[in-house]
């Protein structure tokens, strides 16, 4: 497999949350704003390029029968110094995001791909692979974070769009709002790729 091919593969081919239908949890759970989905995607990607090089690093070393217990372990440690370096410099973030950032330790995206690209590719493969998912899923978030926050609040960033007599959707920022939000995107991108001939649900 080509390094094009993978870095563009988690762009639309496997693009999570709404091609693989995994990471739904975050997707709906911290997309209130667009700071809160950036957030959560770029520090699921770091996780990922990482976890990815040491797990394909290592691949030949871990026995297969505890390879996932190996693999939950270096995701732990990886998360946790996510955690740690938000605390320090990203504190606000760090608490409006809350148990969501250790529960990147149980994301199905990323140990999914620990388990089918990581643990059979080399590295730079699977680095380029890691980079390629996580800036997917960055992608995802913030176009639900973003949707939510300008419908929802009539701001973007934080900065006002609308003028005072724009009454915002607050239902949007709510948790039946990140339901509405996901469901149509995830609709909207079901019948675009029927027209183009296309699986929908990549495995």
């Amino acid at each position: 497999m080509s390094y094009k091919k993978v870095l563009l593969h988690g762009l639309w081919q496997d693009l999570p949350p709404f091609r693989l239908v995994l990471g739904l949890c975050p997707a709906l759970a911290v997309t209130a704003s667009i700071e809160n989905g950036l957030g959560m995607g770029l520090a699921a990607t770091f996780v990922l390029i990482f976890s990815n090089m040491l797990i394909s690093m290592l691949r030949n070393i871990i026995p297969d029968q505890v390879r996932i217990a190996c693999f939950i372990v270096l995701i732990a440690t990886l998360v946790v110094i996510v955690e740690m370096v938000m605390k320090a410099y990203f504190f606000p973030l760090s608490q409006q995001l809350g148990i969501y950032i250790p529960l990147i330790v149980v994301n199905c995206i990323i140990l999914g791909r620990a388990e089918a690209f990581a643990s059979r590719n080399p590295v730079l493969l699977s680095m380029a692979d890691g980079l390629s998912i996580g800036i997917g899923f960055t992608l995802s978030l913030s176009l639900v974070g973003s949707i939510r926050e300008i419908l929802g609040a009539g701001t973007w960033f934080g900065i006002p769009l609308f003028g005072s007599n724009f009454e915002p959707f607050e239902f949007m920022i709510k948790a039946p709002g990140a339901f509405l939000c996901l469901g149509i995107l995830l609709g909207l991108m079901n019948a675009y790729s029927r027209k183009r001939g296309e699986s929908i649900i990549q495995t």
